[in-house]
């Protein structure tokens, strides 16, 4: 590229896409990394340039030119990662090592990785707080408390910036709900167009934090300019608890039927409760998550098509 670019690695992917568009937005050249095991050509925004392939063996390329980096590919779902941990580290954990070597060397001034809530584990202080000890408790979420230590150490000992990000369920558009490991909202919205019933985990009291994709975009773009940063992690959600089972009633009144509840044994290496204290996020980058869930699940109702 002619000028410094922002790279976005998964961006073919939920929420990877929505990022690119946001930055092509601005004005910005952008290169979309992606090897579509989970990303849509679909979901390339027009005006992006695309570098197909495994991160870990086009990095080098990936990040030519760039001034900023968003590190969104991984290989998504605690379920999948419980299945296929090998893949998940490679892809995860390897991939992250693997862009920030290539930047380090490439001169790029900052990464922002893509990390996830997963990496608090069980433990039972809440909210969320970055400074609680990590407990993973699936090869996912060891992958990205991997991948944010990575960033830390790069960040300590070469001139590349890191800052990584803990995602909290987020939803909306684009998100697939065709793959069998779908998260809870596209699954449920799939469920409702079909007529089938909700399937709930557990008892349905488990509760998460869901942040509207649109909100995570801009604290992700406010993560890249921040200054005085590097080296950080923030939670990035709402900071607003609710419950599988008030998710279901929502999107059921929003569909305007009766959905009926579908009990399912507890998945393994679910966690019971997970919501964040974005406080940290709020004083250091201005962010702050606008969306209310009934009007992103609107919102997200309507682009599904349900």
């Amino acid at each position: 590229m002619s000028e410094a670019a922002a790279v976005v690695t998964g961006g073919a992917g939920f929420i990877g896409s929505h990022l690119a568009e946001a930055l092509l937005s601005e004005g910005r050249r952008v290169r979309v990394v992606d090897d579509f095991s989970t990303g849509r050509r679909g979901n390339v925004p027009a005006g992006a340039e695309l570098l197909e392939g495994d991160v870990n063996e086009v990095a080098p390329r990936a990040v030519e030119g760039a001034d900023a980096v968003y590190h969104l590919a991984a290989l998504p779902s605690v379920p999948r990662s419980v299945e296929r941990p090998l893949d998940c580290h490679r892809a995860t954990a390897q991939g992250t090592l693997a862009v920030l070597a290539a930047a380090a060397g490439a001169g790029v001034r900052r990464v922002v990785f893509a990390s996830s809530s997963s990496v608090y584990g069980d433990t039972e202080v809440l909210p969320k707080r970055e400074d609680l000890p990590p407990r993973p408790l699936s090869p996912y979420a060891a992958a990205k408390l991997a991948g944010e230590l990575f960033c830390r150490s790069w960040a300590a000992h070469t001139e590349l910036e890191t800052v990584s990000l803990r995602f909290f369920n987020v939803y909306g558009p684009r998100q697939d709900p065709e793959s069998p490991y779908a998260a809870v909202i596209p699954t449920f919205m799939r469920r409702l167009r079909e007529g089938r019933p909700l399937p709930v985990h557990g008892d349905g009291g488990q509760t998460r934090d869901f942040t509207y994709v649109g909100d995570v975009v801009e604290g992700i773009l406010r993560a890249g300019r921040a200054p005085g940063v590097s080296g950080r992690v923030y939670n990035l959600a709402g900071g607003r608890p609710a419950s599988i089972a008030e998710l279901a009633r929502v999107l059921a009144e929003l569909s305007g039927t009766g959905a009926r509840i579908e009990r399912l044994p507890p998945r393994p290496g679910d966690i019971r409760d997970s919501w964040a204290d974005a406080g940290a996020a709020r004083r250091d980058l201005g962010f702050e998550a606008r969306t209310a869930l009934p009007e992103g699940l609107r919102r997200t109702f309507e682009a599904f098509g349900a």
